[in-house]
């Protein structure tokens, strides 16, 4: 049974909602300006070949590192300027999360999708002040909230008159240093009207069980992204990296971006059996 149908939401030419699998991926951070220019450039023909929309996504600050000896990327105005230039060679749309209601505006300027980090998630002035720049807004359900208790996060962003909202889910603390993803959670998000994305890499994290830094578990990416995919998500999140090893952040999550192109098949022909009418856009 396909899913029901949510409200669409339109950002940088790709829309979220709309019968198309989207796929939001990039490295966590951004390690240099070669290096996110290159990546996106690769997403893009990877994508275009799978016929699959892309948002690409990086992070100008990893505000939330386990430790302050942590990489947290280039910061606010290299960040923006680094991902300006991601849009402009490879023609992609951009999201990234914003930290601070002082970051928005800015970042509204180069950005299609602003991203609320899972544990911001309550933060009202922040939500809000994102809202009204009239850009997309991903909300990620904070690693405590239920799915139902995601109508709160909907309603501070329409209540500025902005409907562009996604949610996403990246899995709920289970225990010490483990995260576990409830296949319920993507049809009770839906059932809010709005459009629902997995962030399958980040739901395999064992938050600060790296002695310092998080560790996680990259080999269950496959069968977790077919999983959400079969639940009727509008879309997957994924960290990629030519060489996770070496990846400044979230080194044991990321997809090997070799992986990629099969993986993306893969999911493609789930959503295609549980959407018979989706049109590649």
């Amino acid at each position: 049974m396909a899913p029901p149908p949510v409200h669409e939401v339109a950002a940088g030419g790709v829309t979220f909602g709309a019968g198309s699998l989207v796929l939001i991926a990039g490295p966590c951070v951004i390690e240099s300006e070669a290096h996110a220019v290159d990546t996106a450039l690769a997403l893009a023909d990877i994508t275009r070949r799978a016929g699959v929309p892309l948002v690409f996504k990086a992070s100008y600050d990893k505000a939330n590192r386990t430790s302050t000896s942590s990489y947290r990327g280039p910061g606010l105005h290299e960040g923006l300027r680094v991902l300006a230039r991601v849009r402009e060679k490879a023609g992609v749309a951009i999201l990234t999360d914003v930290h601070e209601p002082s970051h928005v505006a800015p970042t509204a300027e180069i950005a299609d999708v602003l991203q609320i980090p899972a544990f911001l998630s309550r933060q009202t002035d922040l939500i809000q002040a994102a809202a009204k720049t009239g850009r997309a807004v991903n909300v990620k359900k904070g690693q405590f909230l239920a799915p139902l208790d995601m109508r709160h996060a909907i309603e501070k962003v329409t209540s500025t008159g902005n409907r562009k909202v996604i949610l996403t889910e990246r899995g709920f603390s289970f225990g010490y240093n483990n995260l576990v993803v409830d296949m319920r959670a993507f049809p009770i998000m839906r059932s809010l009207g709005y459009p629902v994305v997995y962030d399958v890499t980040h739901s395999l994290q064992l938050p600060g069980a790296g002695n310092g830094v998080t560790a996680g578990q990259a080999e269950f990416i496959e069968p977790m992204a077919c999983a959400g995919v079969a639940a009727g998500v509008d879309g997957v999140f994924m960290e990629v990296h030519e060489e996770p090893s070496r990846a400044k952040s979230d080194a044991q999550n990321a997809l090997r971006l070799d992986l990629l192109p099969a993986l993306l098949d893969e999911l493609v022909r789930i959503h295609q059996v549980r959407n018979p009418s989706a049109v590649a856009r």
